[in-house]
């Protein structure tokens, strides 16, 4: 193997590291506040340690872990500034991306339907984990139908803690709820109604806040403090 496919191979090794310690982290698998080791990760993923010291910084970029020099790295607690941060960026993107939908639906009510319907199944099993990927498709289906899926790449990319006390929330009322509000939507997106798809988005994304608040209060040890 030369060393271009050697650094190829490395890369794709601490992108899956990353990948899955990051779903471990905002599944609370891997809780805040966890104590987590390259060796011990190398050995779970059949991986050397550089991949896995390569994933270490970039979640630590994302504010996922903070490593220590000479200390143990650890699951860092989420922030709640962080947490408003991200809502602030998708409700920002994700308003500008219901607008074209809304303007031009296409065939998005049959699309959204079924997304749903599916959201719905997931619920009724009190499957979070497939109503969380479910609920993710759903707004990633709407940046699609804008043509605009880059942008829910750069949502993705700045959306953790906030997934993190979404999914701390997550049970049969609060998927059904998210239905609900997601009906609504897709009504409006399916009316041709973009004001009213606009005022529907705003008010299902500024849950976020109440979500938050609930978290603090029910998990105080999995937050940073608020200075």
């Amino acid at each position: 193997m030369t060393v271009g496919e050697l650094e190829a191979s490395e890369e794709t090794m601490a992108l899956r590291v990353v990948g899955a310690l990051r779903d471990e982290i905002v599944t609370m698998a891997l809780k805040p506040g966890d104590v987590i080791s390259e060796s011990d990760i190398a050995g779970r993923y059949g991986v050397s340690r550089q991949p896995v010291r390569e994933a270490f910084i970039r979640l630590a970029q994302q504010g996922l872990l903070l490593i220590r020099p000479k200390r143990a790295t650890i699951v860092k607690k989420i922030s709640p500034d962080g947490v408003r941060q991200s809502r602030f960026i998708r409700e920002s993107i994700e308003v500008e991306i219901i607008r074209r939908v809304a303007a031009r639906p296409g065939d998005a009510e049959a699309v959204l339907a079924e997304l749903i319907a599916g959201q719905e199944t997931a619920s009724a099993a009190d499957d979070n984990l497939g109503f969380h990927a479910l609920d993710e498709l759903f707004h990633r289906t709407l940046a699609r139908l804008a043509g605009v899926e880059y942008a829910w790449q750069l949502i993705d990319d700045h959306k953790m803690q906030l997934d993190r006390v979404r999914f701390l929330t997550l049970g049969v009322s609060s998927s059904q709820r998210a239905i609900a509000e997601h009906k609504e939507i897709a009504a409006a997106v399916a009316a041709g109604d973009s004001a009213g798809a606009e005022a529907a988005m705003r008010a299902h994304l500024a849950r976020a806040e109440v979500l938050l608040s609930q978290t603090i209060a029910d998990h105080p040890d999995y937050f940073e403090p608020v200075h």
